[in-house]
């Protein structure tokens, strides 16, 4: 009876060897007898709209050790730790590491510095040509192309979210080896070859790009703002041709050991942050009461309502006073379009309560609030909507002017947009399509419309208003004779610890050219300015530069008069 157990535990063992564990033996021997050295793929570039490239890869080598056929592990630390310039004992340890049947010793090596260690001709060290990252441009669109880590994988902005279409897939060269991992006399090395990364091609022009990061960069340092940041898009499917987000960082010279600081730079903040937009609300607020005038609502304040002289509004025991006196130290009567040339919040509190909860949410739904605009980056807020049954009269109005409700600049950008080309809202694009080394196009992101704002009767309209805003109002500084700039102001509080910060500012403009068919749209944003603050003075003149910098690279013409 023993003697029959013992045969079948013996058979049943001599089962599992020969047909289960057969493949992972298989594969001990292999890495046993073989030695790999690995072919990098190289990595798929970043090019803008036009194929500048943003993104590329500069040629370098990695140097590997096999322990078990290093010949002299003292000697070959020693050469290594000098050519490379690291510690000793770092090296030596790797070569005399025997677990493992191969180690890095160094990634992105220069070319000179393989030679030098080549010509010592050391046992057990080999090389692999591989690549490193670089960026052309450096610092230009830093937050938004992103970085790699050491191992070459992405880590944030478009390197990370089209990671797995740049990466491609490596190969390796197979050499036989003997027990002790020395190659053998006369074998035949087996080549895999590795698979590059896709290209990927962005709505970004690096022209504008430039241009836009010149401009702010001239107002953070003038105005001694905190921060200073733009979007450009083009309001006819929302595709991105400008992000600015400054301060930055250049991506050659990435502050890898401050990584508070790091996080900090790379901060896409135009996609992530949230603030209270101010006055550039009120263009939703407008778009809403027009719409709904024209669709026979008679809560709507109609186009030719003249609003009240009072410069102050009381609602829920809250007084809401607009900024200033309108004429001779007096505040006037006026209409809508007069109302968004004064950027008078007592109007828009009127224009909100009129319409009501109900109807103004639905407008803040359609427009986007409180949700992602859909565009294709990691890391978007949705901003900050008070649920709509919990707000009350007083909450509603402070919406109504931009208060009370925190958005993202990208949100706020899109709701413009959305406002002025006739209703339609686009998901947000920065990449156009995913395309191999041939040319050859294998992925299209095409305009992604996601649904209808208001009637472009509404948006014709409006439009005409905010063209007024420029040409006789608080939008002056961004009027470019001939071109049919339009747009609006804002200037908002800062609050901290829920509490208004005194002294502290943001100064915004949204604006967009031709009045008549929006193709340029751009938002300006500068934190704290010091001194002057007004959305007027700081902002709206930086929109200016970014629209003359665009019509002299495009070479836009004047529109007939």
């Amino acid at each position: 009876m023993a003697i029959t157990f013992l045969f079948c535990l013996f058979l049943g063992r001599f089962f599992y060897i020969q047909a289960i564990w057969e493949d992972d033996l298989n594969l001990r021997a292999v890495d046993q007898w073989t030695r790999e050295i690995p072919v990098v793929a190289g990595r798929g570039k970043v090019v803008d709209r036009n194929g500048e490239v943003l993104a590329d890869n500069r040629t370098a080598y990695s140097i590997y050790a096999r322990a078990n056929a290093v010949s002299d592990a003292e000697k070959s630390a020693a050469l290594l730790a000098e050519a490379l310039g690291v510690p000793y004992e770092n090296i030596y340890e790797k070569l005399t590491e025997k677990g493992r049947s191969e180690v890095t010793v160094a990634r992105r090596t220069a070319k000179e510095v393989v030679l030098s260690i080549e010509a010592h001709d050391l046992g057990g060290i080999y090389f692999a040509q591989d690549d490193a990252r670089y960026y052309p441009h450096g610092a230009l669109a830093s937050q938004v192309i992103g970085f790699t880590s050491y191992d070459g994988s992405g880590t944030t902005g478009i390197e990370r979210g089209y990671d797995s279409y740049l990466a491609g897939k490596n190969g390796e060269v197979l050499s036989e080896t003997d027990l002790v991992g020395v190659d053998l006399e006369g074998a035949v090395a087996a080549y895999v070859p590795a698979t590059d990364g896709l290209n990927v091609r962005l709505t970004v022009d690096y022209r504008v790009q430039a241009l836009a990061e010149e401009t702010m960069a001239r107002v953070l340092a003038s105005s001694g703002a905190k921060a200073a940041r733009a979007i450009v898009l083009d309001p006819s499917d929302f595709s991105v041709l400008a992000m600015v987000n400054l301060p930055s960082y250049d991506l050659n010279d990435i502050p890898r050991d401050d990584i508070a600081s790091l996080n900090a730079l790379s901060r896409n903040s135009l996609v992530s942050d949230i603030y209270e937009p101010g006055s550039t609300f009120k263009i939703v607020t407008a778009a809403a009461n027009i719409e709904e005038g024209l669709r026979g609502n008679s809560a709507a304040l109609p186009l030719n309502y003249v609003f009240s002289s009072s410069r102050t509004r009381t609602v829920d025991g809250s007084a809401i006073r607009c900024w200033s006196d309108h004429k001779n130290g007096k505040h006037a009567n006026q209409t809508l379009a007069e109302a968004l040339n004064n950027s008078c919040n007592p109007c828009f509190v009127d224009i909100a309560l009129a319409l009501g909860k109900d109807t103004f949410y639905d407008y803040l739904k359609a427009f986007r609030f409180g949700q992602a605009t859909g565009i294709d980056f990691s890391g978007e807020s949705i901003g900050m909507l008070l649920p709509e049954s919990t707000v009350k009269n007083g909450d509603l109005a402070r919406i109504g002017f931009g208060q009370t409700v925190a958005v993202t600049p990208l949100q706020l950008a899109c709701a413009a947009a959305a406002a002025v080309n006739g209703g339609y809202y686009y998901a947000p694009r920065l990449v156009r399509e995913i395309y191999s080394a041939d040319g050859i196009t294998r992925f299209q992101i095409k305009p992604k419309l996601l649904g209808r704002t208001v009637s472009e009767q509404t948006s014709s309209i409006l439009s005409s208003m905010l063209e007024g805003v420029v040409r006789d109002g608080s939008g002056k500084k961004a009027y470019l004779e001939g071109y049919r700039v339009a747009g609006k102001t804002g200037t908002a509080q800062k609050y901290e610890d829920g509490h208004i910060a005194q002294g502290k500012y943001i100064s915004s403009f949204v604006g967009y050219f031709p009045a008549n068919a929006p193709k340029y749209l751009a938002l300006v944003i500068v934190d704290e300015p010091q001194g002057s603050y007004y959305g007027s003075t700081v902002a709206a003149p930086c929109a200016a530069e970014i629209f003359q910098g665009i019509i002299d690279i495009m070479k836009i013409e004047r529109a007939e008069a």
